[in-house]
């Protein structure tokens, strides 16, 4: 989403013929195969170890840390593979999404036209407001050293990356509707 923004922003003109339907459906295949090669990775390593005694998780869903914290054995190759495997799925496509919002800023501050910065600016800071709160959970939850133990703020970050982000979603995209704007306002009596 953000390169697209960055083609329509950045070259207007050259739209059409850079994000071709091809184009698309590349970026949709890397990002399906990358996520399943990050998924089988973690999968591998997390499933491999020995689990003893009463396999209790202490978390809202199974996911990696928190049955790395279960192991009977030592899991610093596993967490190394889980780190690594952050990098690709979080730190990558991250930087990839602000170096194309820098450009695209970039290129706003210099626009004359004060309509048409707004007009960018309420179109990509709908998906930089997402993008903020997706990855930034995501990287505070699978970016930091594992420790043996399941806190309930790891819980609460869990269920903001996987839960919360996807309810506001569709409120952070619809503020943009000017009938929903329309209708906010009715609604606060203004």
């Amino acid at each position: 989403m953000s390169y697209d923004r960055y083609v329509a922003v950045c070259k207007p003109l050259h739209y059409s013929t850079i994000m071709t339907q091809r184009v698309c459906v590349q970026l949709a295949i890397v990002s399906w195969i990358s996520g399943a090669f990050v998924c089988s990775v973690d999968s591998a390593f997390t499933l491999c170890l020995p689990y003893q005694g009463q396999n209790v998780i202490n978390h809202y869903f199974c996911e990696p840390p928190a049955l790395l914290k279960l192991a009977s054995a030592d899991t610093y190759d596993a967490e190394v593979a889980l780190f690594a495997m952050g990098v690709i799925i979080l730190l990558a496509p991250v930087s990839l999404i602000l170096v194309s919002y820098w450009n695209i800023i970039s290129t706003v501050i210099w626009t004359q036209s004060g309509e048409g910065r707004l007009k960018v600016f309420s179109t990509c800071g709908s998906h930089l407001t997402v993008v903020v709160l997706y990855y930034g959970s995501g990287i505070f939850a699978y970016m930091r050293p594992n420790s043996k133990t399941m806190s309930e703020k790891d819980k609460v970050i869990s269920v903001f990356y996987s839960v919360m982000t996807s309810m506001l979603n569709p409120m952070i995209y619809s503020l943009r509707n000017k009938d929903v704007k329309g209708a906010l306002r009715k609604l606060a009596g203004r």
